[in-house]
């Protein structure tokens, strides 16, 4: 396994590999991975000849009083964890290497990002997407791995990649969760014991809305009902949003039906915390 930093190291390999006829695969993170990480990297290795994990912990994608200097980094650790995934390349650049000292270009999209975690970080989806067509040129690869905790963020790289015409398959994977049912995400390590212990809430409130819909309830503002009343017995709990949207556009339904994205984003203490369900 390479680690390389250098932006065009990094394409001459991969257009090397591409040359023999080798299909890649790239996995985007921003590092501290987990078992959630892990299994993306797994699925790519059975599905590709060579796999590609990006770690760059994104500046852009922070706000100005957002965690981006807490957010924790261990490179040595995340190697161990890429090695024995079976990964090829580790891309691990600078700051300075992806935004050169007269960068000022950005990818951005409409409606997609204006709800839900775009409406309480306005800047970050513009973040991704940015550093993710960058990754996409970087990194030629025929397929790229992302987790569905991050759902809405999988929507609209799914909807960059149809309107701006990469050639390129997003492949959304399942959420990898704690025995306890909270979603596996490098943030957990922010949290105190008893706040892990009542972290669970979020998974709990959403089995609590999908017995109702398996139930028979439709009524997309009867389950956010649900969901807010079972979060607010959590006294550690501070509900950011709890939204019914459809998977495809991301905007507020009255019915669930179709395409469906259940979200919620909840702060357990000061660390914020997201979770989902999608219904197809």
């Amino acid at each position: 396994m390479k680690i390389l930093g250098s932006i065009q190291e990094t394409r001459n390999l991969v257009k090397e590999w591409k040359a023999q006829g080798l299909s890649v695969a790239l996995v985007p993170t921003m590092g501290y991975l987990h078992e959630g990480h892990k299994s993306l990297m797994e699925r790519a290795r059975k599905e590709n000849d060579k796999v590609v994990v990006s770690i760059f912990v994104n500046p852009m994608q922070f706000g100005p009083n957002e965690d981006l200097e807490a957010y924790p980094r261990d490179l040595n650790r995340d190697a161990k964890i890429c090695e024995a995934a079976g990964v090829d390349l580790i891309f691990h650049p600078e700051v300075s290497e992806m935004y050169g000292p007269d960068f000022h270009g950005f990818v951005d999209m409409t409606v997609l990002p204006e709800k839900l975690c775009g409406a309480s970080r306005p800047v970050h989806f513009k973040g991704v997407q940015t550093v993710v067509t960058k990754l996409f040129h970087i990194i030629p690869a025929q397929r790229a791995y992302f987790g569905q905790k991050d759902a809405q963020q999988l929507a609209i790289i799914r909807r960059m990649v149809i309107d701006l015409d990469f050639d390129i398959e997003i492949i959304g994977c399942p959420i990898i969760r704690e025995e306890d049912g909270l979603a596996k995400s490098s943030r957990n390590t922010y949290l105190s014991e008893e706040e892990r212990r009542q972290a669970v809430i979020l998974n709990e409130s959403l089995n609590d809305a999908m017995c109702a819909i398996e139930a028979g309830e439709k009524d997309a503002a009867k389950v956010k009902e649900i969901i807010t009343a079972k979060l607010n017995t959590c006294p550690l709990a501070k509900i950011d949003y709890v939204e019914v949207v459809s998977f495809d556009n991301i905007q507020p339904i009255e019915k669930v039906e179709g395409a469906v994205l259940i979200a919620i984003a909840v702060y357990i203490g000061t660390t914020r915390l997201i979770d989902n369900r999608i219904i197809m």
